[in-house]
């Protein structure tokens, strides 16, 4: 078996630097800072949107999520004001483009539900924008040619997505392309599904979720760079934790889904519906040391201080603090 990966977290304790990029609030903090309006998320709608393991209740969506809602909103309001502002000074007209807004972080770590939390909030604002959530699982290459090129075990590694594709998809979101298709990915079967896509158009608000949304753009050859998804970001979000706590909540995830998904026939990982507890364990913590460890500390958390915000978890997958970004 793999060694397990032991790396220090300079986030670990929340203090200051005056001279930093970062504001950081404790939780308690942070939720005074929510409108009066209630959140309205019932236990029904709430366990629809919470990933698996994932314990997230009313009281985390009012004290955590809903003042990030709510900073949002003003984030909304504002680029829309100078959107507006700039375009009658250079006399142009035309539609406001989307805000788009990036969710990051590693696997396991509870982005999928942060991400379909922000969603259902936000379409709840007064002002009812339309908001569209796509993952970028959908840019991921399929199966086959991530075999043919050695990266069966990188995926979810930059190297592993479509990047090009998926830069394209965004640009076009944000330029106001009318519709805008992206290629859908099963879980299921762990691969693309073929000729099936989902069409984007025109949202007011734009989620794109991942592991590496907020991946600076590559060096070309030549030593130049180009373009990179988040540079099309109005406001990204990392949703952060320990190394270990990350990796026990990987580990208890693979054996949930033990118990569920990994028992359907379709399932690409059928061969794992049959194994003892022990022997589950043993191949989850492989898995992580192998390639979701590596990928967390190589490419994922390097890219936490290009947020605007983070959203610190403890081992009890609660928010404790939050960091925004003031310069």
């Amino acid at each position: 078996m793999t060694p397990a990966i032991t790396v220090p977290d300079e986030l670990d304790a929340p203090e200051d630097n005056p001279y930093g990029p970062y504001l950081t609030l404790d939780r308690q903090h942070w939720a005074s800072l929510a409108a009066s309006r209630p959140a309205n998320l019932d236990d029904a709608t709430l366990e629809r949107l919470r990933g698996i393991g994932d314990p997230t209740n009313a009281a985390e969506v009012r004290q955590v999520y809903l003042p990030l809602t709510d900073l949002l909103s003003l984030y909304l309001e504002r680029t829309g004001a100078l959107f507006s502002a700039s375009h009658e000074f250079l006399g142009l007209s035309g539609q406001r483009t989307p805000f788009v807004i990036g969710v990051a972080g590693s696997v396991a770590v509870g982005k999928s539900t942060t991400s379909r939390l922000l969603k259902e909030l936000l379409s709840r604002l007064p002002s009812r924008p339309r908001v569209d959530l796509i993952t970028t699982d959908g840019f991921l290459y399929p199966n086959e040619r991530l075999e043919r090129e050695g990266l069966a075990d990188r995926k979810g590694y930059p190297e592993s997505y479509d990047r090009r594709r998926l830069l394209q998809f965004v640009m076009d979101v944000k330029s106001g392309t009318p519709q805008v298709t992206a290629p859908v990915y099963s879980h299921l079967v762990y691969d693309i599904v073929p000729g099936e896509t989902i069409t984007v158009s025109q949202p007011d608000v734009l989620i794109v979720e991942g592991l590496n949304v907020l991946q600076p753009a590559r060096r070309r050859t030549d030593g130049t760079t180009g373009l990179a998804v988040s540079d099309f970001f109005d406001f990204s979000v990392y949703v952060d934790a320990a190394h270990e706590d990350i990796r026990t909540w990987y580990v208890s995830r693979f054996l949930a889904l033990r118990e569920t998904a990994f028992r359907d026939p379709e399932s690409y990982f059928v061969r794992y519906g049959q194994l003892t507890e022990s022997e589950a364990t043993a191949i989850a913590i492989d898995i992580w040391n192998r390639i979701n460890g590596p990928n967390l500390e190589l490419n994922i958390r390097p890219t936490r201080g290009r947020a605007t915000a983070i959203l610190r978890k403890g081992p009890d997958h609660q928010v404790s603090w939050v960091r925004i970004r003031k310069v």
